[in-house]
């Protein structure tokens, strides 16, 4: 650079010329370079394309069906000692909750005692039946056989004097009478054998009946998955935190249930809907079968086509915000599935209300308001031309352009005037 500058001062005025000439073109260029840069204000491009006008909503991932799985119907102590964690998949006969058996099987133990002592009554009773009959047996022989001796003795009656025919005649009448008595004592003694063991009997049957009971609750106290699914614990509504705002906090290990509340729930993933509510400025826009696309907080990579399903016909008010505002109940289906959803998600979604095709398309922040029109700032190289535009539509995001905008011209999303007023 040195040497260029020799050689120039060398060559005298010429040489001055050629830098002044350099000098004057790099400020032109300088200046023109300034000229064309456009100035600081976003712009988004007007765009040809289906005008859409979306309701934005927001709520969660809710299974049309579920299994629930309640804690059983039994008295005494229901404490979980065994609970899977929320979103656990399960295959059918895993346990998902598991109860305190100590005190059932002690119950069972003792049930089981007490069975096996009414059989071992029933089989002493039988046993002692038995001998006392096989003893009742000889009896009966042995008096037949008295009584067929005395009648032989009484046929001899004819040789005998008078004294020892009334004798055997007597001895024979005792003989009846004794045998008649142990026929009579043999079925006494068996019909009060044969009741005292259907006592013992019965008395076994209740036993049996207990045990059998116990067995029933004991197997009661774990509760298994009856389908495959996820494992989506519920709130335990008694142990509510009054000091935290009144929050339910879910089951866990070491709470008490009582009979019959809901622990878990395995939804079917197959009918997953995105339950919300809609403002009551929003209900009348809101049809049955509508499209709607859904984004799911925790699967950002991916939105789900989506259909309205219901809505509710009456409003409910929502006290969690004042003045207290009137809302109605929506459900969307969701149209795809995907094994990364699960019911308790958070999820936003876009309910398409209106769709006209083939329109010229800017953003809201793209047209302003001054002087009872509307107009928008076209960008012309560097500077930003003002034009006046006429709105068909807005939208919650695009506005349809009925004239003064063409697809593909540049618009400021601020008010360029303002900007150079604010510098």
């Amino acid at each position: 650079m040195r040497k260029f500058f020799q050689s120039v001062f060398l060559k005298g005025p010429k040489g001055l010329a050629v830098i002044g000439g350099a000098v004057v073109l790099a400020g032109g260029m300088g200046l023109a370079f300034r000229r064309a840069t456009p100035p600081n204000v976003p712009t988004a491009e007007v765009q040809r394309g289906d005008f859409v006008d979306n309701i934005p909503i927001r709520g969660n991932i809710k299974a049309l069906h579920s299994i629930q799985l309640t804690a059983p119907s039994i008295a005494g102590d229901l404490q979980i000692v065994k609970l899977a964690p929320m979103g656990t998949m399960v295959k059918k006969g895993d346990v998902v909750v598991q109860f305190d058996t100590t005190t059932l099987k002690a119950t069972l133990d003792q049930r089981l005692s007490e069975l096996k002592s009414a059989e071992a009554d029933i089989e002493h009773s039988k046993a002692e039946a038995h001998l006392t009959r096989e003893q009742q047996a000889t009896d009966l022989l042995q008096g037949r056989y008295d009584v067929d001796r005395a009648k032989l003795d009484s046929s001899k009656q004819e040789i005998l004097s008078e004294i020892d025919g009334a004798e055997t005649k007597l001895k024979l009448a005792d003989a009846e009478q004794k045998y008649k008595e142990l026929q009579e004592k043999d079925v006494s003694t068996k019909n009060s054998t044969d009741a005292d063991i259907d006592a013992k009997k019965y008395k076994r049957e209740k036993s049996l009946f207990d045990v059998r009971l116990a067995e029933r609750q004991l197997a009661s106290l774990t509760l298994r998955a009856p389908a495959d699914g996820m494992v989506t614990i519920m709130p335990n509504q008694r142990a509510r935190n009054w000091t935290q705002g009144g929050t339910t906090p879910d089951f866990k290990e070491g709470d008490r249930a009582w009979s019959g509340a809901v622990i878990a729930q395995l939804p079917d993933l197959a009918t997953v809907r995105v339950s919300a509510r809609v403002d009551e400025s929003d209900r009348g826009r809101i049809k049955s079968n509508q499209t709607a696309t859904i984004r799911i907080d925790a699967i950002a990579d991916k939105e789900f086509p989506a259909q309205v399903a219901e809505i509710s016909p009456l409003a409910k008010l929502d006290y969690s915000s004042w003045p207290f505002t009137k809302n109605f109940d929506i459900a969307l289906e969701i149209k795809e599935n995907d094994a990364r959803i699960r019911p308790g998600l958070s999820a936003s979604a876009r309910i398409a209300v209106e769709k006209i095709p083939d329109s010229i398309l800017a953003p809201v922040e793209a047209v302003f308001e001054k002087d009872g029109r509307f107009v928008a700032y076209v960008l012309h190289g560097s500077k930003f031309e003002e034009r006046q535009v006429q709105v068909a539509r807005r939208g919650r995001s695009q506005l349809l352009i009925a004239s003064g905008l063409q697809p593909g011209e540049r618009v400021a999303l601020k008010d360029p005037t303002r900007e150079k007023q604010d510098k």
